[in-house]
């Protein structure tokens, strides 16, 4: 039985050319975006190896490989002077590269992933950095 908030990762819905073509297309649009930009240009040493691990961590998700190895939640609690708006700006960019692809299955799917994930980074990133203050929710509609 599924608990999760998104379909069951299923290597028959999707191929792994769309997975590379949302990973290629959404830092495409983030490397060029200003706000994300310059962040992930300060951060990413090697884009090459980004986007072979970027690959694996979304095909994992949404078609249920096991190629990913990673640990995503200390390097993102790492980063200096996150904000909500940051992890918006993200999800937004992420959502209107889904939607472009054309295929309404793997927007669905990659759009609950991405919110549930983003939701998930910035909360650990404020108990992390800001312990003593409230949590700040992200606006994921």
């Amino acid at each position: 039985m599924n608990h999760s908030p998104f379909p069951t990762p299923n290597p028959d819905r999707y191929t792994e050319e769309e997975i590379s073509q949302l990973v290629h297309t959404f830092y495409a649009k983030a490397r060029k975006d200003p706000s994300l930009g310059p962040i992930f240009e300060a951060h990413v040493i090697d884009w090459d190896a980004h986007f072979v691990q970027m690959t694996n961590f979304w095909s994992a998700q949404l078609r249920g490989t096991s190629r990913f190895r990673g640990a995503p939640m200390p390097k993102h609690i790492a980063l200096p002077e996150l904000t909500a708006e940051l992890f918006e700006r993200w999800l937004q960019l992420f959502k209107q590269t889904t939607e472009e692809l054309g295929n309404p299955d793997l927007q669905q799917h990659a759009d609950a992933v991405a919110s549930f994930i983003a939701t998930r980074l910035w909360q650990g990133y404020q108990m992390n950095n800001y312990p003593d203050r409230q949590l700040v929710a992200l606006h994921t509609a």
